[in-house]
């Protein structure tokens, strides 16, 4: 058994107050998602059993690093593409379904949007 329980929090840096008010606006108006606590430079919002922890004082432009993107569990795919269509966000992958070629098979809804701060977001539903 793993001493690993699963991921706490996600973190995103955005560059100044305007980039984290989109961001926060996104999460938590958008997508209704809490915020459980807030400092002087940051606030961490609850997503299921795990957080995004968002900062407001970064200095470096979004960059592609070796995280390619995060996914975010849900029983609404194209619901969630919606709200992001409705706010003007920019939709990578439009909402459909997939089976990875798994043993057993592993059939799933997905679609991905670009989110405030350019992170690739995936929405994901177990089918």
């Amino acid at each position: 058994m793993s001493i690993i329980t699963g991921f706490h929090h996600i973190a995103m840096k955005c560059c100044g107050q305007e980039e984290f008010e989109k961001t926060v606006h996104f999460y938590h108006d958008i997508y209704g998602l809490p915020i459980e606590r807030s400092w002087e430079n940051g606030l961490m919002i609850r997503v299921g059993e795990s957080f995004l922890e968002i900062f407001n004082d970064g200095t470096d432009k979004p960059r592609t690093g070796f995280v390619r993107h995060f996914a975010i569990q849900t029983e609404d795919v194209d619901g969630c593409i919606e709200k992001a269509r409705a706010a003007g966000y920019e939709i990578m992958e439009e909402p459909h379904n997939i089976e990875f070629a798994s043993d057993p098979p592993y059939p799933a809804r997905i679609a991905f949007v670009r989110g405030p701060v350019g992170e690739e977001l995936e929405f994901f539903a177990e089918l």
